[in-house]
């Protein structure tokens, strides 16, 4: 089952992701900006996305549960959340990852373009992806 977080799912979220305060995560889910996936009644990830400019939707975290990982959840959680943003009128999304990370060949699976990067001091290039959706 995917479906957008609510009040309830902070406490499991917020076990997992150190990336966010518990004050922005209530944020997010206010805004309906972050999707939870379950296997059955099984927690197995989440989609937390922003707008990147304030107008185009940008994915900030995808997460599984180490042992959900490979199963093809990303495909699926990506997939509903393309749509979600289509639907609601955007033409584009954004996401990032680093260079030493695996995550960019996923992206590049699913159809999304290498558009550019961003390199902080002390960290691997960060890769910026586009899509058109």
């Amino acid at each position: 089952m995917i479906r957008y977080a609510d009040k309830d799912d902070i406490k499991i979220i917020s076990k997992y992701d150190e990336h966010i305060s518990i004050e922005e995560l209530e944020n997010v889910i206010k805004l309906k900006r972050l999707i939870v996936m379950f296997n059955e009644d099984k927690f197995i990830g989440w989609l937390r996305f922003n707008l990147f400019w304030d107008n185009t939707p940008f994915m900030n975290m995808l997460y599984f549960l180490d042992n959900e990982r490979g199963k093809g959840y990303g495909r699926q959680l990506v997939s509903f959340w393309e749509k979600e943003m289509k639907n609601k009128g955007y033409k584009c999304v954004l996401t990032s990852t680093q260079s030493n990370e695996e995550a960019q060949f996923f992206y590049r699976k699913l159809g999304y373009i290498d558009s550019g990067s961003l390199l902080l001091p002390n960290e691997p290039l960060e890769i910026i992806f586009y899509k058109k959706i």
